[in-house]
């Protein structure tokens, strides 16, 4: 009974809203900085490990370990301009805020007051309360 109620929940549960998914050549760059780094925090410790034991590969490690590190260091730096780049070239996707969208309603209800009261001017108040009413039905 127990294994059928444990079969019966899901294995995964998607979130509602998560991070976005980097763009692709922004998630590239990522992905060959951290394999760069990877192999360079390799090297450092197979060059401490021959620098421990006094080993002739000391040397040759260490300097291809500081070229590494310059290599990672600009992989890493790829992954922000890239990203930048991106950013400049695709835009950003916006969504506003709860207060924003709040203070855009308000502005078209006054908005769409003045009009009213500017296309009737005899109706004065009236004419204001007949525009307002429907954008509070919306509103609820």
């Amino acid at each position: 009974m127990e294994h059928e109620a444990r079969s019966a929940r899901q294995l995964w549960v998607e979130d509602e809203k998560g991070r976005r998914r980097l763009p692709d050549p922004v998630r590239t760059a990522a992905v060959r900085a951290v394999m760069i780094t990877s192999v360079t925090l390799i090297q450092a410790v197979v060059a401490f490990f021959c620098a421990v034991t006094s080993s002739w590969l000391a040397f040759p490690m260490l300097l291809t370990t500081v070229g590494s590190t310059v290599v990672a260091t600009w992989s890493v730096l790829d992954v922000w301009v890239t990203r930048q780049v991106w950013r400049q070239r695709n835009g950003v996707v916006s969504e506003p805020s709860s207060a924003v969208r709040m203070s855009r309603r308000e502005r078209r209800r006054a908005q769409k007051a003045t009009r009213a009261a500017e296309a009737d001017p005899g109706q004065g108040a009236a004419a204001v309360r007949r525009a307002e009413a429907p954008a509070l039905s919306n509103a609820a």
